[in-house]
């Protein structure tokens, strides 16, 4: 019976970077959103049927993002590369747009945060559905579920 979802993630530790307690605390919401509500469905179909559900991986090296997917026991079932060349822009935008974001819960107004806060969101929304389509035919996720591996992409990022 398919189960299409993540129950497990992981991130490279070799492209991690360091990160500020924001930054951690946004991967560890992430992560913990993710798990608790998510569509991840591999499009390559499995030779004894496995749909799900899937353990991930996220790993990036040299401007690729590698998804390595893995059955409920651990076992490898496929790695997805993808480049990351058209997020480089989407990335940078958010990262600035997030600093912004940290330093108006600190010191504005709340309408300026809400102002701030919805410029991230517009950000965030146009990368997750920009990873939707590089991962259509591919790996089939709900909008959701993009936007919480776009923060994770980024989270990997931060250098």
């Amino acid at each position: 019976m398919a189960d299409p979802r993540i129950i497990a993630v992981e991130l490279d530790e070799r492209s991690l970077g360091w990160r500020s307690a924001d930054v951690e605390q946004e991967r560890r919401i992430a992560i913990f959103d993710l798990i608790e509500g998510n569509y991840f469905a591999p499009q390559r179909p499995q030779a004894d049927g496995y749909a799900g559900p899937y353990r991930i991986k996220l790993e990036s090296e040299e401007g690729r993002l590698g998804i390595h997917m893995y059955r409920e026991d651990g076992t490898h079932i496929e790695t997805l590369v993808l480049a990351l060349g058209r997020f480089r822009r989407p990335i940078k935008d958010y990262f600035a747009i997030c600093d912004s974001y940290y330093q108006a819960i600190r010191a504005s107004t709340p309408q300026q945060i809400e102002t701030v806060d919805m410029a991230r969101r517009g950000i965030h929304n146009e990368a997750a559905e920009l990873l939707r389509e590089r991962l259509a035919g591919k790996i089939d996720v709900d909008f959701d579920t993009a936007r919480r591996l776009f923060t994770l992409i980024c989270v990997l990022h931060i250098r």
